[in-house]
């Protein structure tokens, strides 16, 4: 078996048996990918059936030259699963990465805004702002509200579809990552913002036959690029002279961490995010250092 047969059968299992989305299987891949140009750049012939945990060790050493810890362990952790669909499909007897430790790391405290520069970025819009007769200002506007109102991931934001809108019970559905739906709440300022949106500005737009109901366009009518959805955060964020790196996900965060600390039920949160696991939204309890403190100076008996 060459590595490139492993690579495409490993991705067929990611999509059909785990139902990963395409850009975790990517990434799952991109790392695959690394250890096969290694291999190459090195002169080692051997196929994945028969590489060892010194040639993985030495390739693992070599990446740690030009990536932090963080990217390290990521990179461990899509060999050990790679490794491990070998096993299972009884291609290997071992998995070379089980003597591979990954490195320490710390769980990094997503970075969050106040609601006054959550205001201060979405007011920067300029919703007249028009380019090829298309009010993109008011798209930007919309999108913005929609990404913090629902705390969207960026590829759900771009993803979602009209069909996905139901305003009258007070839901959008959502389409997260594995292709996993979940339900999020809409708050009927934010529909406004979406039904003036559609009614005003994507109607005029000259819409390509595949994306009928894709919600968010751009002025050709097709679907926008996370890519560009990153771009318009960073000039709002350079136009106000906001002294942070700030990303799509920031508003994400920052919506997780204002329902926080206005006495949301975490299991609610992680319901609303999609968070497979409880855990992953526990980390917004070690933002929220106001509400820890005031937590102890209300109920601690020796306040």
């Amino acid at each position: 078996m060459t590595w490139h047969q492993a690579l495409n059968d490993f991705n067929l299992y990611l999509k059909i048996e785990r139902g990963l989305s395409k850009n975790t299987i990517a990434s799952y891949s991109f790392d695959i990918e690394k250890l096969m140009i290694y291999l190459e750049k090195h002169d080692i012939t051997i196929s994945p059936l028969h590489v060892n945990s010194e040639t993985i060790q030495q390739f693992i050493y070599d990446v740690a030259k030009d990536v932090n810890p963080r990217s390290q362990s990521r990179i461990i952790s899509g060999l050990r699963s790679f490794f491990s669909f070998l096993v299972f499909e009884d291609y290997r007897n071992d998995n070379p990465i089980d003597l591979i430790e990954s490195p320490r790391i710390g769980r990094k405290l997503p970075d969050t805004l106040s609601l006054e520069d959550i205001d201060r970025i979405i007011n920067a819009v300029d919703i007249n702002k028009t380019y090829n007769n298309v009010r993109i200002g008011q798209r930007d506007r919309t999108m913005l509200e929609t990404l913090y109102g629902c705390g969207l991931r960026v590829s759900e934001l771009v993803e979602l579809k009209i069909s996905d809108l139901f305003f009258e019970e007070g839901f959008i559905n959502v389409t997260g990552k594995g292709d996993k739906q979940r339900f999020v709440p809409i708050s009927p300022s934010t529909q406004e913002f979406i039904n003036f949106y559609i009614q005003e500005v994507r109607s005029t737009i000259t819409i390509q036959k595949e994306y009928n109901d894709t919600l968010f366009l751009n002025i050709r009518g097709k679907q926008l690029t996370r890519a560009m959805v990153f771009t318009i955060i960073k000039n709002l964020a350079t136009q106000i002279n906001m002294n942070k790196t700030i990303s799509p996900h920031t508003f994400r965060h920052s919506f997780a961490t204002h329902l926080l600390e206005n006495g949301a039920d975490l299991r609610a949160i992680q319901m609303m995010l999609g968070h497979e696991n409880i855990t992953t939204t526990e980390i917004y309890v070690h933002l929220d250092t106001k509400q820890l403190k005031k937590a102890i100076q209300t109920f601690h008996p020796r306040k």
